[in-house]
C-alpha cells in the first residue's frame, strides 16, 4: 500500500468513463495546495484516463497508481494531489 496521507478519499466505485476524471476533477478543485486526494475505482480505464487527465492538467500531479482487490472486486486507487 502507499505511503501517502490522503487529505480525503473520493469513492467512485461502479462509475466508468468519464465520470471517475469528472469527479475527480470537482474533488481536486476543494483541496488546498499540497493536499492530497485518494479516488478509489472499479473502472479499468481509469488509471490511463486519471493519468492523462492529471498529465494534462496544470496544478495537479499524480503521485501514485495501485491496483488491487476488495472483496474479489479489481479496485484502482489513485493518489492526486494538488500544487
Amino acid at each position: 500500500m502507499s505511503e501517502y496521507e490522503p487529505t480525503t478519499t473520493l469513492d467512485v466505485k461502479g462509475l466508468s468513463c468519464p465520470m471517475p476524471v469528472v469527479k475527480t476533477r470537482g474533488a481536486v478543485d476543494d483541496l488546498a495546495g499540497g493536499e492530497i486526494l485518494k479516488v478509489v475505482s472499479t473502472d479499468s480505464g481509469s488509471m490511463s484516463d486519471l493519468k492523462g487527465w492529471a498529465d494534462a492538467t496544470d496544478g495537479v500531479a499524480l503521485l501514485d497508481q495501485e491496483e488491487g482487490e476488495d472483496g474479489g472486486d479489481s479496485i484502482y486507487v489513485h493518489f492526486v494531489q494538488k500544487e
